[in-house]
């Protein structure tokens, strides 16, 4: 893997499909909810729930090494009945299962879709939010967060689904930050927006800005009071 390499960090539901990657070297992915970004040259598992132990990290990867349309009916025969036997997946052919040096968690439950990362940022991260790969503006916000102490989530949603860039769970509720140029009609008071000007030329006070939402909101709910 090259540190530019395109890696997709996909959800990983169910053990039988993990099996079917470790075993039979394909994984599925819907064909109406597959992202923009496809097909990557790697593809890493964050693992939910029936996942135990290992639930909410990512820890796995293999390279792709091609991909196909087929119906669940024909990638899985023994479930002709399942009601999306007709579905269409895209079913991505896979090197063999690799280990990461370290898992890379969620210090909190979210819900992940995908993710688009790079090589790079697949072995130097340490938690789910060093996986994102943003605008400058975006990065910029995010470093200086880490910097203020701040435990945002990046590209997250609030609890309305709307998603946010940032993402900070406080004792009032949570609390959004979006990045755009776009106008923000009606946004909600605990929606903050800046554009990327803004970031770029005004930082210290967009932080500040922030610092007195959170304080509003009762401050940031400790990551060890979040539910996973």
């Amino acid at each position: 893997m090259q540190p530019d390499s395109s890696v997709l960090i996909a959800v990983m539901n169910s053990p039988r499909d993990f099996q079917l990657a470790r075993e039979a070297s394909w994984y599925r992915i819907p064909q109406q909810s597959a992202p923009k970004f496809f097909p990557p040259e790697f593809v890493a598992f964050y693992f939910t729930k029936p996942f135990g132990a290992d639930a909410y990290a990512v820890r796995w990867y293999a390279e792709v090494r091609g991909h196909e349309l087929a119906t669940r009916r024909d990638l899985l025969p023994a479930e002709p009945g399942h009601p999306h036997a007709e579905r269409v997946y895209y079913k991505l052919q896979l090197g063999p299962l690799l280990e990461l040096p370290h898992q890379i968690p969620s210090r909190r439950w979210r819900r992940l879709t995908f993710i688009l990362t790079t090589g790079e940022r697949l072995f130097s991260a340490w938690e789910i939010n060093d996986l994102v790969v943003g605008s400058h503006e975006n990065d910029l916000m995010w470093r200086a967060l880490k910097e203020a102490g701040l435990d945002a989530e990046r590209d997250d949603e609030l609890p309305n689904r709307q998603r946010v860039d940032f993402l900070l769970p406080c004792n009032y509720g949570d609390l959004g930050i979006v990045v755009s140029d776009e106008p923000q009609r009606d946004s909600p008071e605990y929606v903050l927006h800046f554009t990327p000007g803004q970031i770029n030329d005004a930082l210290d006070d967009c932080l500040y800005q922030i610092k007195q939402a959170i304080e509003q909101r009762g401050g940031v709910q400790p990551t060890s009071q979040r539910t996973n």
